[in-house]
């Protein structure tokens, strides 16, 4: 099995910036895809970003494009989205995602972290 846990959440005014990670244990030769989800009040979950392990392509929504930063620690098993100029739209809760291909729908994914609230507020 594997656990993703995810931390870094947080509130911060516009302009601002964040860093979630999200730290994989257990038999990780079991996914080589990582990446985050989000959801806001009354919306359906977006694909925000995914990381492929072997090849370190990454996908961004065009939403996050040139202001969200995906990168992963191979030795560590932890991925990392650095979050910068964040704008009132970047609210939702953040869920870390993890399994051996990238092009899934977030109920596809075998693994799943707990979430982590993102905030952009003045």
């Amino acid at each position: 099995q594997v656990q993703l846990v995810e931390s870094g959440g947080g509130s911060v005014q516009p302009g601002g910036s964040l860093r979630l990670s999200c730290g994989a244990s257990g038999d990780t030769s079991r996914f080589q895809c990582m990446g985050w989800f989000r959801q806001s009040s009354g919306n359906v979950r977006e694909r925000v970003t995914t990381i492929y392990r072997p090849s370190d392509y990454a996908y961004y929504a065009n939403s996050v494009k040139g202001r969200f930063t995906i990168s992963l620690d191979k030795a560590r098993n932890t991925a990392y989205l650095e979050m910068t100029n964040m704008k009132p739209e970047d609210t939702a809760i953040y869920y870390c995602v993890a399994d051996r291909m990238c092009y899934l729908q977030f109920g596809e994914f075998q693994f799943r972290g707990q979430g982590t609230q993102v905030t952009v507020s003045s």
